[in-house]
């Protein structure tokens, strides 16, 4: 293994599935399970203190709700946070999104693909999980401006959009496009702005739903090498 583990903070109400998803992360090199809690209270004291890489987080907590917990953490740490929860809700999702999280995924989820989830969101990168995608985009659909919305990106912008839709973190868009890692993050803080978000899973979100919507509304798309 190459590099530090990634450090991850588990936050459920569920003892057994702090336990579970601990024994899961504890079989990677890679993974490290810095800490856990089972209330919003106990997440909101213990991260900002340990500051991992990546909190997974459950929509629900029995004193207040993940989606806050994801609000004020990603205000307060540097943190990527994963939302994990057993109920297929559109607000919540949404909410999650809205908050900052980088994925939001259900607990029928494999736990290997749990496990690239994390490694994915610890990497800058954003999931969603792909039952829950469809009912995102069609709420985005409805909530769309009738102009085109990327009418002010150039198109290197547009290129990154897309890319950034494909869940591409900056290193690789930027091994992608032939250009510095760093002039990628720069790109990226432009086409938020413009766009009006705050979060990269935000612009996730939208390029996927403009790809659905087809080439008429969709970012361009890098040229295929």
């Amino acid at each position: 293994m190459t590099g530090a583990p990634v450090r991850v903070f588990l936050v459920d109400d569920h003892e057994v599935v702090r336990r579970g998803v601990a024994d899961l992360l504890g079989m990677e090199d890679d993974l490290e399970v810095v800490g856990t809690a089972g209330t919003a209270a106990e997440a909101l004291a213990r991260v900002p203190v340990v500051r991992p890489d990546v909190v997974v987080l459950d929509v629900r907590l029995p004193d207040g709700d993940g989606v806050t917990v994801c609000r004020e953490l990603r205000s307060r740490t540097d943190s990527a946070v994963l939302m994990l929860t057993s109920f297929d809700d559109d607000q919540s999702l949404f909410d999650a999104i809205l908050a900052g999280a980088s994925g939001y995924v259900l607990k029928q989820v494999r736990g290997t693909d749990l496990v690239a989830g994390i490694r994915t969101v610890a990497a800058g990168g954003s999931l969603l999980d792909p039952r829950a995608t469809g009912r995102v985009m069609a709420r985005l659909r409805g909530q769309a401006e009738v102009d085109d919305p990327l009418a002010d990106l150039t198109p290197q912008e547009r290129r990154i959009l897309a890319l950034i839709g494909e869940g591409m973190t900056n290193r690789q868009i930027g091994a992608e496009l032939f250009v510095a890692e760093k002039t990628v993050k720069n790109y990226v803080s432009s086409l938020l702005a413009k766009l009006g978000l705050e979060r990269r899973v935000q612009a996730a979100v939208l390029a996927a739903r403009l790809d659905q919507l087809g080439p008429a509304g969709g970012p361009e798309r890098p040229a295929a090498s």
